[in-house]
């Protein structure tokens, strides 16, 4: 008897747009050249590049990090037909938002950016593909599953444990200190997100300050954003500035999010950016995004991590206010803490979690 198979869904070609040609007031960021990590001597040597970045700035490049353009457009094109469904589909995958966890869709307009005006945001967050952590989720997910897995366990098991090789290394720390905290089967929060952002209208624009999402920092370890040529990315600089990310050809853009700036007691700086409406030839268009957070096991604690540098340098001190909160812990408080109300003006300041709190810029 002749057998059967069902035919995968054929991915359109997902080609991206072009650059802004806008002059615009780009951020100075050092790139690390992943292709020289296992040189001689390669480690030192992108460890100390990467060690003012990370201590200063808190965003940096990497290239050479051994994902084809190919594959990475041929994620950015299952985020493109996720967000084509209905959102009633869409709804049927939603993530238990007001418990603390983003593993599934996030609908626009969860976060409330001023009184009254909300975001315009959808994301689709596809959690590692561990017994623990499985769930349902729309059929373009699972038909590409293999895929999804295939790049997720390359970030997760190779490029993200480069990183935390060369942050140990910066913190005089044995290599290994830091990956092991974030294996691939962990029950962590780590996540591959499709993100869009939905274009508004000039006027749209000016109600909201041009803001598509408030000044933050991240929740995790490390966050890696897939080059997206809509410029819209901004970050505050040591001088109150913001300032633009240039969506470098061939690189992903890293940041330093709130975990490892605790374990450093602040050495590292988890790293305060934006989203803003994109300049004028690119302000019709919705901005698909790629990234990957990087998260710790969840029974990991915050508490400051024992480093000869920061013992040298007098950071390491009795009182560590989140020397008792677990890493897992504090992601569900602060996604948690997103769907709060916003307040008026400026910037707040809201207690996340043990008496440690966050601010939000404008």
């Amino acid at each position: 008897m002749a057998t059967t198979t069902q035919t995968k869904m054929q991915l359109p070609r997902y080609e991206q747009v072009a650059e802004s040609q806008h002059e615009l007031d780009w951020a100075d960021l050092i790139s690390l050249d992943l292709s020289k990590f296992d040189a001689p001597g390669g480690k030192q040597q992108l460890a100390n590049q990467l060690q003012e970045a990370v201590h200063k700035v808190g965003f940096f490049y990497i290239t050479n990090f051994g994902l084809s353009q190919e594959q990475i457009d041929e994620q950015f094109a299952i985020g493109k037909e996720l967000f084509k469904l209905p959102t009633e589909e869409k709804l049927k995958y939603r993530a238990d938002l007001e418990h603390g966890n983003y593993n599934g869709y996030r609908p626009q307009g969860s976060i409330e950016l001023f009184p009254g005006l909300r975001d315009n945001v959808e994301m689709y967050n596809v959690f590692k593909y561990i017994p623990a952590l499985e769930r349902t989720h729309p059929e373009v997910i699972n038909e590409h599953r293999e895929e999804i897995e295939k790049f997720q366990r390359h970030i997760a098991e190779d490029t993200v444990q480069k990183l935390l090789v060369l942050i140990a290394i910066i913190l005089e720390l044995p290599e290994e200190s830091l990956a092991n905290g974030h294996k691939y089967n962990d029950i962590s929060e780590c996540h591959l997100r499709y993100m869009i952002y939905h274009a508004r209208t000039p006027e749209e624009n000016e109600k909201y300050q041009n803001l598509y999402s408030r000044g933050h920092t991240d929740f995790g370890s490390l966050t890696l954003l897939f080059r997206q040529p809509i410029a819209a990315l901004q970050i505050l600089t040591a001088d109150g500035s913001w300032k633009w990310v240039k969506p470098l050809p061939g690189s992903i853009t890293v940041n330093i999010a709130d975990v490892l700036q605790f374990w450093t007691a602040g050495y590292l700086k988890s790293s305060i950016h934006r989203v803003v409406a994109p300049p004028a030839d690119q302000s019709s268009l919705d901005r698909l995004g790629l990234l990957y957070f990087l998260r710790p096991s969840h029974d990991l604690n915050l508490k400051t991590v024992d480093s000869p540098l920061l013992e040298r340098l007098g950071l390491k001190k009795d009182d560590d206010a989140a020397a008792n909160i677990k890493a897992g812990d504090w992601v569900k408080a602060r996604v948690k803490g997103n769907l709060d109300k916003a307040v008026a003006g400026g910037h707040k300041q809201k207690a996340v979690l043990g008496g440690v709190s966050v601010k939000y810029y404008d």
